[in-house]
């Protein structure tokens, strides 16, 4: 025993035998060369800026911007900051790709319903769409709706009345606008309420219903509160907490109400029409993918085909969709940056105008590059959190 036991010692694998070592070794030797690259690209970078006169810092924000942006959902002027330039550039983009993805979600939806269509010219006609716009360029789509399309809509005086409250003419869209009053907090306030409302019941509805133990009241709750809480708000508030404008025409053009720049109408038109063709897709296929088992099952039970899919099918399909949903989200969120084609304010267009006017083309390309990511981090953060409650919801 004792001869077996140092012949055991005897046999122990040396360190640089030994595969855990090499393991940690091998990940210490990759670390370091990353490093040392950093390293070297800040060393080169530094010298590059020093040599053409090119500072670093981002100081300049707070310097005066000195150019006007057409676009601007909130108050600025030439004597405002680049810091609220860029600020007008960040909700512009938040703006446009917050209203594409919604949209571009409902038309991508009827696209892909359209594209199972039992009948044939509703399918191929979608199939057709899909085919057209997924094969085509966006930038080029962009151009053919700014200039072709809404360029080429009436003047200002002859401008197409969308019923007796929105216009749409060679300038933009002017629908009406909302302005808060002194009792907007309060009603705020009861909305809030509603939301927070809603989200309790909904948590405590699911306990109960793992636990076997009825949950009717709860959700009736959640729904009463969700519509009543706002409605009670408004009346609590005293006046009402919004004053509403419609757009008038004058002399030259229209005055009150709220007006959306042909800039915007085109790209938010071509991120909607590109975008949603991928979504449409993306929904055909997660509908495909559920077994045709499911299908013949609710037929079997005499549901009618509408309640076959939003019952049956799409639930259930949710699991595949959410994915490379959250995929085509953040692409439309990037291709916003192509709002330089159509003259719309957007992070990219007015970071350019700073990155021109400053001197300073690294700083602004930093702070627009790492605005994108935080906004791409978020959308995912958030489709990854539904897609966790989808995947817990079907099991």
């Amino acid at each position: 025993m004792a001869v077996a036991s140092r012949g055991g010692r005897a046999r122990a694998v040396p360190l640089w035998r030994d595969v855990r070592v090499l393991r940690v070794a091998a990940q210490l030797v990759v670390v370091l060369a990353v490093l040392l690259l950093i390293a070297f690209t800040a060393s080169n970078f530094a010298t590059a800026m020093e040599e053409r006169g090119l500072g670093f810092g981002f100081s300049f924000l707070g310097r005066q911007a000195g150019f006007e942006i057409d676009d601007s959902l909130i108050p600025f002027s030439a004597t405002s900051s680049y810091g609220s330039a860029f600020l007008v550039g960040l909700l512009n983009t938040l703006f446009v790709s917050v209203v594409g993805i919604i949209l571009a979600t409902i038309l991508g939806i009827g696209v892909g319903v359209a594209r199972l269509s039992p009948n044939w010219l509703v399918s191929r006609v979608a199939a057709g769409y899909v085919e057209l716009i997924r094969n085509t360029p966006l930038l080029l789509q962009l151009i053919v709706i700014f200039f072709v399309v809404f360029l080429q809509l009436p003047p200002v005086q002859e401008s197409v009345a969308l019923g007796s409250v929105a216009f749409l003419n060679q300038r933009g869209l002017y629908v009406p606008g909302a302005t808060p009053t002194d009792g907007f907090a309060i009603w705020l306030g009861f909305c809030v309420a509603a939301i927070a409302t809603v989200v309790i019941t909904r948590m405590v509805a699911s306990r109960r219903d793992d636990a076997g133990r009825p949950v009717r009241r709860l959700r009736t709750m959640g729904l009463v509160a969700a519509l009543g809480l706002p409605v009670i708000g408004w009346f609590a508030a005293g006046a009402s907490p919004l004053a509403f404008e419609l757009p008038v025409l004058g002399r030259f053009n229209f005055s009150g109400g709220v007006e959306l720049s042909t800039g915007f109408a085109a790209l938010l038109t071509g991120l909607v029409i590109y975008t949603a063709a991928f979504i449409g897709e993306v929904v055909r296929g997660g509908i495909q993918a559920v077994s045709r088992g499911q299908l013949e099952a609710a037929r079997a039970l005499g549901l009618s085909e509408g309640q076959v899919l939003s019952l049956v099918i799409f639930p259930q399909a949710l699991r595949i969709i959410v994915p490379p949903l959250t995929s085509q989200y953040l692409n439309l969120t990037k291709n916003s940056s192509l709002a330089i084609a159509v003259g719309y304010s957007d992070l990219f267009k007015i970071g350019q105008t700073m990155s021109n006017q400053t001197g300073q083309p690294v700083p602004v390309i930093i702070l627009v590059m790492g605005t994108y990511l935080v906004i791409s981090l978020a959308t995912s953060l958030l489709m990854n959190f539904y897609n966790r409650r989808v995947q817990v919801i079907e099991r």
